[in-house]
């Protein structure tokens, strides 16, 4: 089932999210709804937060860029729960990003190309790995989620002026994507 997803301004999104335990009501279910969700909005990650709930949860496909400029990095496609960066590392790089909570809006996000997580899997197996590239910006950006953070809050003061009037139509509900949304 497609979910509608929480636009920018909506609280959820500012919540820092709660661990989740194998018990979790429907998880397998929730899953396959967020990976509908996600490729029919056309993401390629998507948290737990950007669908109205607050729990410690995203999954990402970076398999979805299977191409040219890509190729020599390693892309994955995963569920992660209960994560936790343990160390980011490397020389920070811009790169374009968008979010689904705030359809149409990108802009240069500067992070570090390598992150190290602990996490568990969807069989709640415990996991710690690293990533690096675009995955690992994806994930940091789905990570970011779950502590309460959008890729604009990681924008100079001009960006954010610059972007003021579109954000704030997103969060009253002015704009409507092709997905469902749900508005502040």
């Amino acid at each position: 089932m497609i979910l509608p997803i929480y636009a920018y301004g909506h609280p959820v999104l500012r919540r820092p999210a709660e661990d989740i335990t194998a018990d979790y009501p429907n998880l397998s279910t929730l899953l396959a709804d967020m990976w509908e969700t996600m490729y029919y909005s056309k993401g390629m990650g998507l948290a737990a937060p950007q669908i109205g709930k607050s729990i410690r949860l995203f999954l990402v496909d970076t398999t979805q860029l299977d191409n040219e400029e890509y190729q020599n990095q390693t892309l994955l496609k995963q569920v992660f729960i209960n994560a936790e960066i343990i160390a980011e590392a490397g020389t920070a790089w811009s790169y374009e990003e968008g979010c689904l909570s705030i359809p149409d809006v990108r802009a240069k996000v500067s992070r570090q190309p390598q992150v190290r997580l602990k996490y568990l899997d969807e069989q709640f197996q415990p996991q710690e790995k690293i990533f690096d590239g675009i995955s690992a910006r994806v994930i940091q950006h789905e990570y970011d989620h779950l502590e309460g953070i959008l890729f604009t809050d990681h924008l100079g003061m001009l960006k954010k002026q610059l972007l003021s009037k579109q954000l704030s139509r997103i969060s009253k509900g002015d704009y409507r994507p092709k997905y469902k949304m749900i508005y502040p």
